[in-house]
């Protein structure tokens, strides 16, 4: 079975009207993204992945708590990013599980925790501290984990760089979850991207600390910077701390297993090392919801 750990929830349910399409080149560097999709289109892109953990991104303050019962233009969905989520994850359960996204800003993103695990069955939680704007050992944040670890809800951080010209890099620098997870033993950390380009700084972390994880979405288009993370991986023996994910739509679970398949394929007749072929596979086909306490 393959499990893709990080995607995000489609913006519309039905057709994607002409005037709503966006087109983001600033992603990857090899070719520019859709970035408005609807259920359909996710469906049939990410069809590879048996199952995949879908979520949304509450970028300010009240996203997750101020709209619950609106309508939002740019979507054909009412409420807020958890309830366009919660719709979509319910309505294919063998296929998706939703994660919710908490602003930690908000006052009322406890009660959003609670709204979500409960009434919308969501079972994890997606947390940007750079596009948030938020340092991931903020008071206000700390009460998010707490909450978090006593309920046994995983935490998806993004990690490492952006094109975001306004989100600060610096916190979602990888040694943070260090102290993260110092604090919160029992917490399930994933790091997302494998906080490129410190890929090496997100090895040493993962390796230290049992229940944090790294995955490995978003990182193939840059060959040498693919190879090179992997390589770390491998040499601090932490491969089996990687979990496959795609970030769709930025990439699809296709795209991204062919890749990591072909990772050696740069060092090709040289004696550079190589990626354990095997271990790449069991990156493939990790139980990743087993590690994560989702199974």
């Amino acid at each position: 079975m393959i499990v893709d750990v990080h995607s995000h929830t489609p913006q519309y349910r039905g057709a994607v009207p002409p005037e709503r399409r966006k087109i983001n080149p600033a992603w990857r560097p090899d070719r520019a993204v859709s970035s408005v999709y609807n259920w359909e289109e996710y469906l049939a892109e990410q069809a590879p992945a048996d199952i995949t953990i879908v979520f949304g991104v509450a970028w300010h303050p009240g996203d997750s708590t101020g709209g619950v019962n609106g309508i939002d233009e740019s979507s054909d969905m009412p409420g807020n990013v958890n309830d366009k989520t919660a719709a979509f994850a319910s309505a294919y359960p063998e296929r998706l599980i939703g994660f919710m996204s908490l602003h930690p800003h908000d006052p009322r993103a406890l009660e959003e925790l609670e709204r979500c695990r409960g009434d919308l069955g969501l079972r994890g939680i997606k947390l940007g501290a750079n596009y948030q704007i938020f340092h991931p050992l903020e008071s206000r944040v700390l009460a998010i984990y707490e909450r978090a670890q006593n309920y046994g809800l995983p935490i998806l951080f993004h990690q490492g760089t952006s094109p975001v010209r306004m989100a600060p890099i610096r916190y979602a620098h990888p040694l943070l979850m260090d102290e993260v997870a110092m604090r919160y033993p029992d917490l399930k950390i994933i790091m997302a991207h494998l906080g490129h380009p410190w890929t090496v700084d997100t090895a040493v972390v993962i390796r230290k600390h049992p229940n944090v994880y790294a995955d490995i979405s978003g990182l193939f288009y840059r060959t040498f910077g693919f190879y090179e993370a992997m390589i770390k991986a491998t040499e601090w023996n932490v491969l089996d701390k990687l979990l496959f994910a795609s970030d769709y739509p930025v990439t699809t679970a296709a795209e991204t297993f062919e890749s990591l398949r072909k990772v050696n394929s740069i060092v090709e007749g040289t004696n550079f090392p190589r990626v354990p072929e095997e271990e790449l596979e069991a990156i493939i086909y990790r139980d990743s919801l087993a590690l994560l306490g989702l199974s």
